[in-house]
């Protein structure tokens, strides 16, 4: 069983930086492939990147991350999400989730654990 807490979310202003975190609890961690989504409102759940434990990185897109940066901290238990220049389209509700496999995945069905969510609003 892993637990998930997101933390770093708030009101920002555009072009400013932000980082999330993702505290994870569990014996587990050590298999856990951990990823970021977002879901704004009235859209589905965007898979953002991934990490593996040993630092394999997963991105969406090559305009994601050329903003975004994810990383991890295994002996903290925690990743992070780095989110650079925000504009107002990255406001959402942003996810932690975490699966018990190596590899890393790009959709939320194949994320078994997920965090609560930590709101970013991004105003312009």
């Amino acid at each position: 069983q892993v637990r998930l807490i997101e933390s770093g979310g708030g009101l920002v202003q555009a072009g400013d930086s932000l980082t999330l975190s993702c505290v994870a609890s569990g014996d587990e961690f050590s298999r856990n492939a951990l990823a970021w989504f977002r879901q704004a409102p009235g859209k589905g759940r965007e898979f953002l990147a991934a990490t593996t434990y040993y630092g394999a990185q997963t991105y969406a897109s090559d305009t994601i991350k050329g903003r975004f940066t994810i990383s991890r901290e295994n002996a903290k238990k925690t990743q992070y999400l780095h989110m650079n220049r925000v504009t107002a389209e990255d406001t959402a509700v942003y996810y932690c989730a975490a699966r018990e496999q190596l590899g890393n995945a790009r959709t939320a069905s194949e994320y078994p654990y997920w965090g609560q969510g930590t709101q970013v609003t991004v105003s312009s």
